[in-house]
C-alpha cells in the first residue's frame, strides 16, 4: 500500500474516533452527562405562570374640546323629478382625510337615483372633525328629495 493511501485511511479514521469522542461526552468528575441535563430540562415543567386581571376602561374616550366635520365641497346630486314624494337617505364616515368613507343607502329611491346619490357623496370634501385637536372619523347621515 503505498504511503499516499495509508496517510487518507490514517485521517478518516482519525476524523471518526476525534467526532466519536465529542459525540459520548463523558462527563469529568463531580459532573453530569449532557444527555443527563437534557432529559431533566425536558422532563421538568418549562414555566408556571400567573396572569393578573386587565382592568378595562370604563368608558369611551372623551372629547374636552369636539369640533365636527365642516362641509367644504358638498355639490347637490341631481335627481329626477320622476317622483315629488321621493326619499333618499344616506349614511357615511368623514374620515381623518376630510373625505366620505363607506357610503351607504338606508332609504332608497330606486337604483338610478341611488347610484347618482351615491356618485355625488364620494367625491365630497370636508374638514374632518376634531377630538382634542386632533383629526378623527365622524359619521354623518344626509337625506336627499327631489322636491
Amino acid at each position: 500500500m503505498s504511503a499516499r493511501k495509508s496517510w487518507l485511511i490514517a485521517a478518516i479514521l482519525g476524523t471518526s474516533i476525534m467526532c466519536g469522542a465529542s459525540v459520548v461526552n463523558v462527563p469529568a468528575a463531580g459532573q453530569t452527562s449532557l444527555v443527563d441535563r437534557e432529559r431533566h430540562v425536558w422532563n421538568s415543567a418549562i414555566h408556571d405562570s400567573e396572569f393578573a386581571a386587565m382592568p378595562r376602561p370604563t368608558g369611551r374616550v372623551t372629547c374636552e374640546v369636539a369640533q365636527p366635520p365642516q362641509a367644504l365641497a358638498t355639490p347637490d346630486p341631481r335627481l329626477q323629478e320622476a317622483d315629488v314624494s321621493s326619499k333618499i337617505s344616506v349614511s357615511f364616515i368623514i374620515g381623518t382625510d376630510g373625505r366620505v368613507h363607506s357610503a351607504l343607502i338606508l332609504e332608497s329611491a330606486g337604483p338610478d337615483e341611488d347610484r347618482t346619490v351615491l356618485d355625488a357623496v364620494r367625491v365630497w370634501r370636508y374638514r374632518p372633525a376634531l377630538c382634542n385637536g386632533v383629526p378623527t372619523d365622524a359619521e354623518a347621515k344626509v337625506e336627499f328629495s327631489s322636491r
